[in-house]
């Protein structure tokens, strides 16, 4: 039996003629000869992380190309939530939101085309002054330097010699290759201006279109939560500027006052500038803001620029401390400090778009989830209001005073003991007592 069943394996594990036995796998640790086969997952393995490194590297690219559009977007997104409650107020009363939406945008292009000129005026009546007196200022440097350093130097010589010179042949054509590049990016600018009023006009606009079809794509538990965000972003962003707003108007007031008792050419228009520019450009706002009215001032006499420097001081500290807390404590209720660190870190990720969109931002995230944050009842203790030291330094005077107090109780006692047991101490004692006693008895 044993032998057939040998035989029977043997046969079995036979190969036919002309074939080749299949071999077994390898070994461990052994390596596979030329001939072995890829595995199956292996190409699909390659082709797929191929795919998905070209996925990334073309959504980089992508995103990198249309980075300046997804900022405008932003923008838009942002502009729209502030107008949101002056159109829906419109909107509310009968008129179409639409027409409502055209009416807010044309009040704020008023205003900043009334800025602008005002501005430009300004410019324009400094440049002209400064060109017309450009001689005499001229002549004032030819007399002291010929007064200091006796030379005989002439106005006509200067002049011809800045004509004839190569730096200024030089200087006319960079800046005609200049004006070329200042052209294009100033149509590049307005291109990105109409992009940017053309979608906040239809976030606005289309406002209650566009939640709905947000929310349809959500189950209702999920569409609370995104309307409640939108509401928060909306009463946000829009108490944000209208907050500025007000304090850029009482700054102005308060500036062209000033402007206009030191008697400051172009006062209504360094008024507009002080108030916008201090007020809606974070951080370097007020120093931007104060420098041009301190030039202005300069040319008329030193003394108001010193003047103009001194209340521009004293009004930004009144509207940190005073003003600006009870403006925007309803409205954006947001630390300094954390105001500070989102400009800040706005400024990083977005530059100076998002130096303007980092407090509303950060205003409406912090409001968001302050609503999903469950607060507790804070203990009365001291230590919470910072008066730990001084406690300390109280309770140990207080335990030192007791002690001292308590140490003449202490050595009454004692006194008291020590002359009882002073020898003649008791009998002179106690006869005293009965004397008294008897004195007392017999009266």
């Amino acid at each position: 039996m044993a032998s057939t069943d040998e035989t029977g394996q043997s046969a079995r594990h036979t190969s036919p003629a002309g074939t080749t036995p299949p071999t077994g796998p390898p070994a461990d640790g052994a390596v596979a000869g030329p001939g072995a086969r890829m595995p199956r997952w292996l190409p699909r393995a390659m082709v797929l992380a191929l795919a998905l490194i070209a996925a990334f590297q073309l959504g980089s690219w992508a995103f990198h190309q249309l980075t300046g559009l997804l900022i405008n977007v932003l923008i838009a997104f942002f502009l729209a939530l502030a107008i949101e409650p002056a159109v829906s107020w419109m909107a509310g009363r009968g008129m179409r939101r639409g027409f409502a939406t055209f009416l807010v945008f044309l009040a704020v292009l008023i205003a900043a085309a009334g800025f602008v000129t005002l501005l430009g005026s300004m410019l324009a009546g400094q440049i002209v002054k400064m060109v017309e007196d450009f001689p005499d200022y001229l002549d004032s440097v030819i007399n002291w330097v010929n007064g200091h350093f006796h030379t005989e130097l002439r106005r006509v010589d200067i002049q011809e010699g800045l004509l004839r010179s190569d730096w200024l042949r030089n200087y006319v054509q960079n800046s005609a290759t200049g004006v070329l590049d200042v052209s294009a990016q100033v149509l590049g600018g307005l291109f990105q201006l109409l992009t940017i009023l053309l979608f906040s006009f239809y976030f606005a606009a289309d406002g209650p279109r566009l939640r709905r079809g947000l929310c349809s794509v959500l189950p209702p538990a999920r569409q609370a939560e995104v309307l409640r965000a939108w509401e928060i972003a909306v009463d946000k962003t829009g108490g944000y500027l209208y907050s500025r707003g007000l304090m850029a108007l009482i700054s102005g007031v308060a500036h062209y006052i000033l402007l206009e008792i030191l008697e400051v050419p172009y006062a209504p228009a360094l008024a507009v500038w002080v108030g916008l520019v201090s007020q809606f450009i974070p951080t370097i706002g007020t120093y931007l803001a104060g420098a041009l009215p301190m030039l202005i001032a300069f040319t008329v006499n030193p003394w108001y620029a010193l003047w103009v420097l001194i209340f521009v001081v004293v009004y930004q500290q009144f509207e940190n401390y005073v003003l600006q807390p009870k403006l925007t404590s309803k409205t954006v209720d947001i630390h300094p400090a954390v105001a500070f660190g989102s400009v800040i870190a706005g400024t990083a990720l977005l530059g100076a778009v998002g130096a303007l969109i980092a407090i509303p931002a950060v205003a409406t995230l912090q409001a968001f989830l302050g609503a999903y944050v469950k607060r507790y009842d804070v203990t009365d203790d001291p230590r919470v209001h910072g008066r730990r030291y001084r406690r300390a330094v109280s309770g140990t005077s207080t335990r030192l005073r007791k002690l001292w107090t308590r140490r003449p109780e202490q050595e009454r006692p004692e006194q008291a003991r020590t002359e009882q047991e002073r020898p003649g101490t008791e009998g002179t004692g106690g006869a005293g007592d009965t004397g008294d006693t008897a004195d007392g008895g017999s009266s």
